[in-house]
């Protein structure tokens, strides 16, 4: 039978959500957590962006899999598949396929905040995969990195460019929490978006059929259920910009006029003058040299690297020192 440990309740959810919309609307500029974006309606519509024209990174890192799953069993021979943050997507199960051709693969350990996706998840791949141990994971992958279970043979994943979600201390951070929890000879796989062409970036997180504008306003939506705010939504523009020197999207949210803003479970009020952003995400792109270096400043060597047949996502994996 599958497993469920939850180390993230909803109470710490509410306790996290709180401190960081205080933390992020009383600072200047303004700013917003991206892991906010993903309650049950953020979810269907980023679901939606994966599929836009415009949006290559999943259907380019499926790629890489499909073509690389196999040769990522055999390097690793991996006993214990660690996806972090990615529940029972395709992509995940052309991992366990492969490892399972491969007949290393005991046991799968799926990290994720969301109980409800995760428990639907766990219950997926143990009906299909009836011969591992399955262990689902309730936590924040940013600190839930000590529930990898001591052990050796052990495989982290994560996909699907998140990593970029994070700054640069943060980064480190996470990489360093990750070489913490394994053993040396154990692995990383790690999706990474390049750097590209401006125009294709901006495009990619600022879509003709507006699907990403609305996966962004509705972070308001979210703090108006949550908090008791009275955001307008429609009151704030979508913007993605390219900043060059630190290579990365930042999208934004921008008031269309001056407002006020009451957050009644904070007991808080925000004052917005026109035109003043809100900042929800970045999402940094990687040069191979940037990707070493952090891993190996974090005691990891990389040890593949591949991409797409179009050359827009990376896929490397390293193996820790």
């Amino acid at each position: 039978m599958p497993e469920l440990i939850i180390r993230f309740t909803e109470a710490d959810a509410a306790r996290e959500l709180r401190a960081d919309v205080r933390a992020g609307l009383t600072d200047s500029p303004k700013w917003l957590s991206p892991k906010w974006f993903y309650d049950a309606v953020g979810s269907d519509l980023f679901e939606q962006i994966t599929a836009l024209p415009e949006y290559y990174q999943t259907r380019a890192e499926q790629q890489i899999l499909s073509q690389r799953a196999l040769e990522i069993a055999e390097v690793t021979g991996a006993a214990t598949l660690v996806e972090l943050g990615s529940g029972s997507s395709e992509k995940t199960r052309l991992l366990l396929d492969a490892l399972r051709k491969h007949q290393t693969l005991q046991r799968f350990v799926p990290l994720d905040v969301s109980g409800a996706a995760l428990r639907a998840a766990v219950e997926a791949i143990a009906l299909d995969y009836p011969e591992l141990r399955v262990s689902g994971v309730v936590d924040d992958f940013t600190s839930g990195l000590s529930a990898l279970h001591a052990g050796t043979g052990r495989l982290v994943a994560f996909l699907g460019g998140t990593i970029g979600n994070l700054l640069p201390a943060e980064r480190a951070e996470f990489f360093a929490a990750v070489r913490a929890a394994l053993q040396p000879g154990e692995w990383l796989l790690l999706g990474t978006d390049l750097v590209k062409d401006r125009q294709r970036l901006v495009r990619a997180y600022d879509d003709a059929q507006g699907v990403t504008a609305e996966f962004n306003r509705n972070v308001l939506r979210v703090l108006n259920r949550e908090l008791g705010a009275d955001f307008v939504p429609e009151q704030f523009q979508h913007v993605a910009l390219w900043n060059a020197e630190q290579e990365w999207i930042e999208m934004r949210l921008r008031a269309a006029r001056p407002m006020r803003v009451q957050l009644a479970e904070l007991a808080l009020t925000v004052e917005f003058a026109a035109g003043e952003e809100i900042r929800t995400e970045i999402s940094a792109k990687f040069r191979r040299e940037r990707v070493r270096d952090e891993l190996s400043a974090a005691g990891f060597e990389l040890h593949r690297w591949w991409l797409d047949d179009a050359g827009d996502f990376a896929l490397s994996l390293a193996a820790a020192r």
